[in-house]
C-alpha cells in the first residue's frame, strides 16, 4: 500500500503532540525518499513537527516562509506555511493548524525548493 494524500505520518501522536498528515502524494513520495537517504536528519524534522512545529523563537533552520509563500489554503483555510531545513539542501514544508493540531507536510525533497531562490 502506497501511501498518499490525507494519510497520516506514523506513528499518531501521543499526549500534546501535533498530528503529521501528508497533504499530497508528492509530499509523501517525498517524505520516503528523505527517510531512506537520511533517516536521522528525517527522524530530527519529524520530532520538530510533532513536539513543536511552529516555535517562538524561529531559527534559520526552522522558521516560517516568507512572502508569496508564507501562507497556503488548505481545506479551504488559510494556514502558515513553515519549513524545516533537514539537510543543506533538503526542505520540509508544512502548513501549519494550530486550531486542528495538525501539520500538514506539504513538500519533502532532498534538494532545495527553486521556488525560494
Amino acid at each position: 500500500m502506497s501511501l498518499g494524500r490525507g494519510d497520516p505520518v506514523a506513528p499518531p501522536p501521543g499526549d500534546g503532540e501535533f498530528a503529521i498528515i501528508f497533504a499530497s502524494k508528492e509530499a509523501a513520495r517525498g517524505w520516503s525518499e528523505l527517510c531512506r537517504q537520511v533517516p536521522g536528519a528525517a527522524g530530527r524534522a519529524w520530532e520538530q513537527m510533532r513536539r513543536d512545529p511552529a516555535p517562538s523563537s524561529p531559527t534559520e533552520r526552522h522558521h516560517p516562509l516568507k512572502a508569496a509563500l508564507a501562507t497556503a489554503t488548505h481545506q479551504g483555510r488559510e494556514l502558515p506555511v513553515w519549513q524545516i531545513e533537514v539537510t543543506g539542501g533538503g526542505r520540509v514544508w508544512y502548513l501549519f493548524d494550530r486550531e486542528r493540531r495538525t501539520c500538514w507536510l506539504k513538500l519533502a525533497s532532498l534538494r532545495h525548493p527553486k521556488k525560494t531562490e
